[in-house]
């Protein structure tokens, strides 16, 4: 695994927790030699988990809109910045650069992100490893939703175990080492869950 797209918030949260789970999936990247592919901002947990590597000498590559970038909050100093044109084409190349991807505690950008690349994983599109790093128990809730859409037929077992849910970055770098993509027939056996 050479890098891992990582979105996070643009804020800190209400818990300094929170930013300390970016540090720590930082280190744990660093670890591994993995580089961090990202949002390219300076701020909130973005700007710290992107601190963490840069400052451990690590590679770290931003991808950021030019409307954003205009506004001078992209972080100075990355291994690359890379200025798009439109949040897709920001989302696409974060997906291109990347051989997984893990959601920190974050906002509705972040849930979005995550959800994409996971769709994407579900129709076959890559079979990347996609997880949501469960800081303070943040994704809880939506954890108990996700299992909910289950039972209630929306989305089939496999398609559920897509998502590795993890609260230790360690564990969960460990995880997507050992990640094998599951065959999903989403469109051929619909009574299947």
């Amino acid at each position: 695994m050479k890098r891992i797209c990582v979105y996070c918030g643009s804020s800190d949260g209400k818990k300094p927790e929170y930013k300390e789970a970016a540090s720590a999936l930082g280190r744990a990247m660093l670890e591994k030699g993995i580089g961090l592919v990202y949002g390219g901002a300076q701020v909130g947990t973005m700007g710290k988990i992107a601190d963490t590597v840069v400052n451990g000498g690590g590679e770290v590559i931003g991808v950021m809109p030019k409307s954003l970038a205009d506004r001078e909050i992209y972080h100075t100093g990355l291994t690359e910045l890379k200025i798009v044109t439109s949040m897709h084409k920001r989302k696409a190349m974060m997906a291109d650069l990347s051989d997984g991807f893990i959601a920190l505690p974050g906002g509705l950008g972040t849930i979005e992100e995550i959800f994409e690349v996971l769709t994407w994983a579900q129709l076959g599109f890559h079979k990347k490893p996609c997880a949501l790093l469960n800081a303070m128990g943040y994704y809880d809730h939506l954890s108990a939703f996700l299992n909910h859409t289950v039972t209630q037929g929306f989305v089939n077992t496999a398609s559920r175990s897509m998502l590795i849910t993890e609260a230790d970055p360690i564990r969960l770098i460990q995880r997507f080492e050992r990640y094998q993509a599951p065959v999903i027939n989403k469109w051929f056996h619909r009574d299947n869950t």
